[in-house]
């Protein structure tokens, strides 16, 4: 039964997305990983969190991902795939891919042939002891297998175009046009299904090793799903789509002051009563998959649960909107009584309105502090390190902010760096640990940092820059910047600000 985030110790953990660890192309499941989590451990982490876990197109977005409930095969370790016996030592090499970011033009591809490799070795009779497995892994997880696997299958055969884009009998999944698409292409709905169970098979091993070393896994969630992924087109009658398939009204955010016409996002937009009727079971699905990944999770733009922006499709800016009443509580409500207690943490940045703090408060779900924010013209502002509630989780920045060094350095405004100066100077030889500090001496329950600002990196090390198309999600971890040296520094502020793991007299943590 997962614990809440409330009845979790203090502590503290890093944010760092399984792409940017070490590996061939992009950071994966393997070696690395393994290691990655000795290495938290060591330093008296008991927090790792991740972006979504998701499948993703050449452009890299987790938050964009071809499907809400699936993993990314990106992520599966070759050398995985080698001790298992189902490659040849020599099938892990080939194209060189660049080591200090994640081309995901050229890595994707090249993991898709590993992948394939695998699943070619397998149907020859490889690894025959995995054979049982594969079958249990699908009748478990048909509910959602089966139409992502097709999906991708069907995405295969139209050269990537998005499915709207697809023959109107599988657009609009017409029985019998589906029942021929799962015959021609058997033999590729079960390459993808399988590279599913090979994703679940290796995170399976690194989370037990990560639970093993007293580390807990913070996973995302976000609100929205991507138009073109396999839930959208699944599931059609759900969101607010014409007859044709194509969005009636899309998600965003409306004008302020950093954009005076919003944010269209583009995400089709639930139809919550439809949701509501059927039990919201398409939400306490995604919840239980995602549990079964992760031990807590991040919901992000939590706010969209009280009211979301609502834009009507066929306008090119985020003006012409109009806000829209969310399902509340009665969506938490409902997963709880399927699924029990849920270890959510509220991503509730941006507009929130004390609407929105209510729901929160109500649900008993920690929000977000973010040092970053804490510089604007109030002096009480929430995200002060002083201001921090116990009921709250504190980062020093989030995967969508400059780097701390580079937000001092470059980003933040000249009253903002007068304002740190109070409490820091902001062009000390080492600030970031100085901000590390303030936010781990935090009352907050759960504190997190970017592995960035753990290695005092500039904006060059930026995972994502919102509303920039181009040049995101690609950061990658140096070589070998996991020093002891930079271990123990971090053992040591974490032992300080008493986040540290208490020890029993066997020495495991609790």
């Amino acid at each position: 039964m997962p614990e809440p985030v409330s009845a979790l110790p203090r502590s503290a953990g890093i944010l760092l997305h399984p792409t940017s660890l070490p590996g061939r192309g992009v950071g994966d499941l393997g070696e690395a990983a393994h290691r990655f989590v000795d290495w938290l451990a060591g330093a008296e982490q008991t927090l790792w969190q991740l972006l979504p876990l998701v499948p993703v197109s050449e452009g890299g977005s987790p938050y964009n991902g071809l499907s809400a409930m699936a993993g990314n095969p990106l992520l599966v370790s070759p050398e995985g795939l080698v001790r298992d016996g189902l490659l040849d030592p020599d099938r892990v090499g080939g194209e060189e891919l660049p080591d200090d970011r994640v081309d995901y033009s050229r890595a994707v591809p090249w993991k898709e042939g590993v992948v394939r490799a695998a699943w070619e070795g397998f149907r020859a009779g490889r690894a025959p002891a995995l054979r049982e497995a594969f079958e249990d892994f699908r009748r478990r997880n048909a509910a959602w297998l089966e139409d992502y696997a097709l999906f991708r299958a069907l995405r295969g055969v139209y050269r990537g175009a998005a499915w709207i884009e697809w023959e109107r009998g599988v657009r609009l999944r017409e029985p019998a046009a589906l029942e021929r698409a799962r015959e021609e292409l058997a033999d590729e709905v079960e390459v993808h299904a399988f590279a599913q169970f090979l994703f679940d098979r290796q995170w399976g091993e690194l989370r037990r090793h990560a639970g093993e070393r007293g580390v807990r896994i913070v996973g995302d969630i976000p609100i929205f799903v991507a138009y073109d992924s396999a839930d959208v087109w699944a599931h059609q009658d759900v969101f607010h789509l014409d007859a044709e398939g194509h969005p009636v009204v899309v998600s965003g955010v409306p004008p302020d002051y950093f954009s005076k016409t919003g944010q269209r996002w583009g995400n089709p937009l639930y139809r919550w009563d439809v949701m509501e009727a059927r039990g919201y079971r398409w939400w306490t699905e995604r919840f239980r998959r995602t549990l079964e990944l992760v031990d807590v999770v991040r919901i992000d733009h939590f706010r969209g649960f009280e009211s979301y922006w609502e834009i009507p499709a066929d306008e090119e800016t985020a003006i012409r909107g109009a806000w829209r009443p969310g399902p509340g509580a009665r969506l938490f409500e409902a997963v709880r009584r399927r699924l029990g207690e849920l270890p959510l943490i509220a991503e509730d940045l941006g507009l929130i309105t004390a609407e929105v703090d209510a729901l929160r408060d109500a649900l008993g779900l920690p929000g977000m502090r973010v040092f970053q924010f804490a510089f604007g013209d109030d002096d009480r502002n929430p995200h002060l390190p002083a201001s921090h509630p116990e009921g709250s989780v504190a980062y020093t920045g989030t995967h969508d902010n400059d780097t701390a060094v580079g937000w001092l350095r470059e980003s933040a405004s000249d009253e903002e760096r007068s304002r740190v100066a109070r409490l820091l100077d902001p062009a000390a030889e080492d600030v970031h640990w100085e901000v590390i500090r303030l936010v781990l001496g935090s009352a907050a329950r759960l504190a997190l940092v970017p592995m960035q600002d753990v290695l005092g990196l500039g904006s060059e090390a930026r995972m994502n820059t919102p509303g920039t198309p181009e040049g995101n999600w690609g950061w990658r971890l140096p070589a070998g910047a996991l020093t002891e040296d930079l271990q123990r520094r971090l053992r040591e502020v974490t032992l300080a600000t008493g986040r540290a793991p208490r020890r029993s007299a066997a020495g495991a943590s609790t």
